[in-house]
């Protein structure tokens, strides 16, 4: 029996879609595949970027010309192996991750991939990491991509104005949650976290914002997308 257009999950949709777009504009890529097997056989949970997120990450990283990122929740190093590809020569990525066990895997997947000298992984929680690296006074970033725990978004994006420049771009990933984030009464931490964070970006003068719905192999979210002034 076929199935009608309004008995047919949507979702399905977005997914084949997603894989359509991803074999038509996307080069095969063994090394990325290989991360994905080696984070699935590690037990890490399947919540890193899709591969045309991961690209646009890429993307942002060669249109901004930016040479040192920040990316706050590292997992396996899949998004971050997309942000280092993307780096000019002497370019590098901080990536910050609480699991001890997700940063080894996600360094023995960035040494395979040929950045192991490029990315510095620090391992704790960030907003323990983040004042480390504002006490060493390194040079700001001039990309921050934040895709960690929701409930501290609005932390991680203050550290993020503290840690960049004007020009500077500020991704956050997440933002949609199938739709619940605009549900006031949904308060599990993760939503609430991810609403204080766009109350923040959307009243702060610092910056310029904007956010953007996505569905596709992920389901139903959205990240956004802000420049320092």
């Amino acid at each position: 029996m076929r199935t009608s257009p309004v008995d047919r999950d949507p979702s399905a949709d977005w997914a084949e879609v997603d894989e359509y777009l991803a074999q038509t504009l996307l080069p095969e890529d063994e090394t990325l595949e290989l991360v994905l097997d080696e984070n699935q056989a590690a037990g890490l949970p399947a919540i890193d970027v899709s591969p045309l997120q991961g690209q646009l990450l890429s993307l942002l990283v060669r249109i901004s010309g930016a040479r040192r990122v920040l990316e706050i929740g590292t997992l396996g190093g899949y998004s971050t192996i997309h942000l280092a590809r993307a780096l000019p020569a002497g370019g590098r990525v901080v990536t910050l991750e609480q699991a001890p066990d997700h940063a080894e895997v996600a360094r023995r997947n960035l040494e395979r991939a040929g950045f192991g000298d490029v990315v510095d992984v620090r391992v704790g929680a960030a907003l323990d990491t983040l004042p480390e690296l504002a006490a060493e006074g390194g040079e700001p970033f001039d990309l921050v991509f934040i895709d960690a725990d929701k409930p501290n978004n609005p932390h991680y994006l203050e550290w993020a104005l503290r840690l960049t420049r004007p020009g500077s771009l500020i991704v956050g990933d997440n933002v949609v949650r199938a739709g619940r984030v605009a549900r006031e009464e949904d308060t599990e931490p993760a939503i609430t976290g991810t609403r204080e964070f766009l109350t923040a970006l959307g009243e702060d003068p610092r910056l310029e914002v904007t956010a953007l719905q996505t569905v596709g192999a992920k389901g139903w979210d959205g990240f956004t997308l802000a420049v320092v002034r």
